[in-house]
């Protein structure tokens, strides 16, 4: 038999709850497979080192610290389960006659999905610390995180847990120092966090404005980025001139005009949403639209239309 792998989780998450055992044996027959009949009340079954649960006796981690999942990742896992079966147990924790998830909710959606009725899960012991702790280390060890979202797991998990910045990085498996940058992060005023988290600028533009102290002066700065195209040196570069006082700070400026087609988008997209909609577009073209609806029927109102058209 080859060596022993683990899917899906890192060194910290595998810290808090220990080595799985190794799967190569349960992937030949993928594990609770579609089964679209009736699912009626089953009792857990045995299955080797792991329980095969009835999905109807599993329910969400209540300290689940990510409340929005991709429905195209979803549907993407969703197809591979469909396909190979589900690799990867969850993992949970019994309550009274019933399942929390402790890691594993996006397997576990994906897999009722394609309509597995029971799902395969290794069963921990843990409290609601710990339940709290380890949710929100495999939050932190997700390939999809911005750096604002992973800078402020990284800060939940010091506070909810009580555990010191050397604790936590030992948990996560990283090194104390880029921790540490990271948390750094959250020292940005809330508009250049939003521009990172949207992607107008990148992490290493937010690392060259922290060199300054003046919040306004570091927006003004990301707007500057955002605007001109500024490459990360070229930000470095004004940032040391500013704090040498070779270079004035910037000034206010009027916000980029926009080609006439993203006026037209906006008053026809606005119309629906009444008008809570906004724009921002960088030099190269680069940017994002953010649209605040109210209710589902103002969702519904504008698909019919696109439907109704001849887009």
């Amino acid at each position: 038999m080859g060596s022993r792998k683990t899917i899906g989780l890192g060194k910290g998450l595998g810290a808090i709850i220990g080595d799985l055992p190794d799967m190569s044996a349960t992937r030949r027959q993928p594990v609770g497979y579609v089964n679209k009949q009736v699912v009626g009340t089953k009792p857990v079954q045995n299955y080797g080192d792991i329980l095969r649960i009835p999905v109807e006796l599993i329910e969400a981690n209540p300290f689940q610290p990510r409340q929005d999942f991709d429905e195209t990742a979803l549907a993407e896992l969703a197809e591979s389960i469909r396909n190979f079966g589900l690799i990867q147990p969850i993992s949970v924790r019994k309550v009274g006659d019933r399942y929390q998830i402790i890691s594993g909710e996006r397997r576990f959606r994906a897999s009722k999905m394609v309509g597995m009725d029971i799902i395969p899960a290794y069963v921990r012991d843990a409290d609601d610390q710990g339940m709290l702790e380890m949710a929100i280390v495999e939050n932190i060890q997700r390939k999809d995180l911005d750096p604002i979202e992973v800078a402020m797991s990284y800060q939940r998990l010091m506070d909810e847990c009580s555990l010191t910045q050397e604790q936590m990085a030992a948990r996560v498996g990283r090194n104390r120092t880029s921790v540490a940058n990271t948390l750094r992060l959250l020292r940005l005023p809330a508009k250049v966090q939003h521009d990172l988290k949207e992607g107008l600028v990148s992490i290493g533009h937010a690392k060259a404005l922290l060199s300054l102290e003046d919040a306004h002066v570091q927006e003004l700065l990301c707007d500057l980025t955002i605007s001109q195209g500024l490459s990360v040196r070229q930000l470095e570069e004004k940032v040391r001139k500013i704090v040498k006082g070779t270079e004035t700070k910037p000034s206010v400026n009027k916000a980029q005009e926009l080609p006439d087609d993203y006026y037209r988008m906006l008053e026809h997209i606005g119309k629906f949403f009444d008008n809570s909609i906004s724009l921002k577009r960088s030099a190269s073209g680069k940017g994002t639209m953010t649209i605040r609806f109210s209710s589902d029927e103002e969702v519904s109102r504008f698909l019919k239309a696109l439907e109704d058209s001849d887009i």
